[in-house]
């Protein structure tokens, strides 16, 4: 069983026909006035059959499995050699190796008004102006061709949350089996399919802010631009910078990812 430290789940609508493209045409594709739902998994693992290891799994959107769905990950970052083969011999993920960097900053903000200046009277301000910290992951992905086309982002997320806030809550207990189809690629082309069975504590949260880092000429400064697209941007590029919907921060979180099986019926011979 997988031991993950902590996981954010982002759901976004990304363009139904832009995610059509990247999904094997024998399954059919989950949408609504022309949008499916995708996103992004980012997970940290403590313990696991590959070590200990970041991962960031981008979602181009949902699938019909009926009476449910499943989802489909255009592609999987992980910072380990190990678990990037564990992901593409054993589960058909189209994981890649790539560079994790994080660091943690601290933003002090003292909000002005009546409402603040009464909480202050009544030495209530520390909810207002206690300082939050932010966590920045930034993604770059190693041996890419062409460094204009790499995937390469930084994610902020909000890890200290106001005193007081009834945010502190860590959320309910829940277990939830997750149903994903993967396969058609180079190291595993058949369709496959397969469950994680997860147990955690889960709530809303903040969204997280998502920004592309841009490498410049000289490989060394990075300029962070937000919500910019152009023809030169990979698919998973255009999903990370679609329009979020719903953000998901799951602690105490315990997963079990069941072996894939070969769909027989799309079966590649």
């Amino acid at each position: 069983m997988d031991m993950i430290n902590i996981a954010w789940y982002q759901l976004h609508l990304v363009k139904a026909e832009e995610a059509r493209a990247c999904i094997p045409k024998e399954l059919r594709l989950v949408e609504a006035f022309g949008y499916t739902l995708g996103g992004f998994f980012l997970a940290n693992y403590e313990d696991s059959p590959a070590g200990v290891f970041d991962e960031l799994v981008v979602i181009a959107g949902l699938v019909w499995n009926r009476p449910t769905s499943c989802a489909w990950a255009t592609k999987v970052y992980v910072n380990s050699d190990e678990a990037c083969d564990h992901g593409r011999k054993e589960v058909g993920l189209p994981s890649l190796v790539t560079r994790f960097s994080k660091r943690t900053t601290t933003i002090s903000k003292q909000p002005k008004g009546r409402v603040y200046g009464f909480y202050n009277m009544i030495g209530m301000d520390a909810i207002f102006n206690n300082p939050r910290d932010h966590l920045d992951v930034q993604l770059t992905e190693i041996n890419c061709p062409d460094p204009a086309d790499a995937f390469s982002f930084i994610i902020s997320i909000l890890i200290t949350e106001p005193a007081l806030s009834f945010d502190h809550w860590m959320g309910p207990a829940i277990k939830m089996s997750l149903p994903s189809f993967s396969g058609r690629t180079q190291y595993n082309p058949n369709l496959l399919k397969y469950a994680c069975q997860i147990e955690c504590r889960v709530r809303a949260m903040q969204p997280l802010k998502v920004s592309r880092a841009i490498l410049t000429s000289n490989g060394d400064s990075e300029q962070h631009l937000e919500d910019q697209k152009d023809g030169t941007h990979n698919f998973s590029t255009c999903v990370m910078l679609s329009k979020h919907m719903l953000a998901l921060k799951f602690s105490q979180m315990k997963m079990q990812v069941e072996a894939p099986i070969v769909l027989s019926q799309f079966r590649n011979s």
